[in-house]
């Protein structure tokens, strides 16, 4: 069973949708992400540019949470909320831990890369030295279509 989703969640999600449809310009992946500070304000948002730079490491978690660490001038964010439509791959919860993030929410599950609960749940592991808090699943099916429909198209 479930829990209910709080609706604020699913408004923060639409906007990471939002952002995740403008990386069809440019033929990458569609991942849209969204650094929130503690009061819901957008501090940076991004969409996957592996692509567009060529750039193995251009994530939309790690291009926004870099964005949100020259805004803030700091390599910490605390207090704020990491919103992604897929969920975190290994290489971007290691940086969503050393940002030290304190909570993060996705769409849809990935099933194969996946490090926030699939395959590995690295941000809930005790042995790191900083613990997230994980919402999953949050319009997973908003979030997957996009997605499907790239890969889709790519067979």
């Amino acid at each position: 069973m479930s829990l209910p989703v709080s609706p604020v969640f699913e408004e923060w999600m639409r906007a990471a949708i939002t952002e995740a449809h403008r990386a069809d310009a440019t033929g990458d992946v569609p991942v849209g992400a969204l650094v929130l500070d503690a009061l819901g304000n957008v501090v940076s948002a991004a969409c996957n540019e592996r692509e567009a730079r060529q750039d193995p490491t251009a994530h939309a978690e790690l291009l926004a949470i870099r964005r949100a660490a020259r805004a803030w001038h700091s390599w910490q964010l605390p207090n704020t909320t990491l919103v992604v439509t897929l969920e975190p791959c290994a290489m971007c919860a290691g940086a969503i831990l050393a940002a030290r993030i304190p909570r993060v929410i996705f769409g849809a599950w990935d099933e194969k890369a996946g490090a926030v609960g699939s395959v590995h749940d690295l941000l809930r592991d005790r042995r790191m030295n900083h613990q997230v808090e994980v919402v999953g699943g949050v319009l997973a099916e908003a979030c997957a279509e996009p997605l499907q429909r790239f890969f889709a198209e790519r067979r």
